[in-house]
């Protein structure tokens, strides 16, 4: 799927590939979209308007795409999902917000497994 990466006619066809695959099961499924996620190497990054993008995991469960910085944030392609997440996560039965959990010095291991963990969200 190399030309018209971003047009609703390849992503839907991408989206037929992978309902082919899945066979009729039915239910939440994960790994089959490069996720935009949150990354310390934004933040790091010495342009501007970044992305991170990891994921698209093949059926061993290694990733197609390792943790990837180098698109601009508005960057659009079939290949890409969302995977929306809520912010308040229980650590230790404590509800915390997602953002206080990436500050905290020992709790932030459970969210981020880089050395700087503070990207906490996106522009839009």
């Amino acid at each position: 799927m190399y030309a018209f990466r971003d047009s609703s006619v390849t992503m839907w066809q991408h989206h037929l590939i992978i309902e082919g695959q899945r066979k009729g099961r039915s239910g939440l499924i994960a790994g089959i979209k490069k996720d935009l996620v949150l990354s310390g190497k934004i933040s790091r990054d010495p342009k501007d308007n970044r992305e991170g993008i990891y994921g698209w995991h093949q059926l061993n469960g290694k990733p197609i795409q390792p943790l990837y910085t180098g698109h601009i944030n508005w960057w659009v392609d079939y290949s890409h999902g969302i995977r929306l997440i809520w912010q308040t996560v229980k650590v230790d039965g404590k509800e915390m917000n997602y953002t206080e959990v990436l500050k905290h010095p020992l709790y932030q291991k459970l969210l981020c497994d880089e050395d700087c963990c503070d990207f906490y969200k996106y522009p839009y």
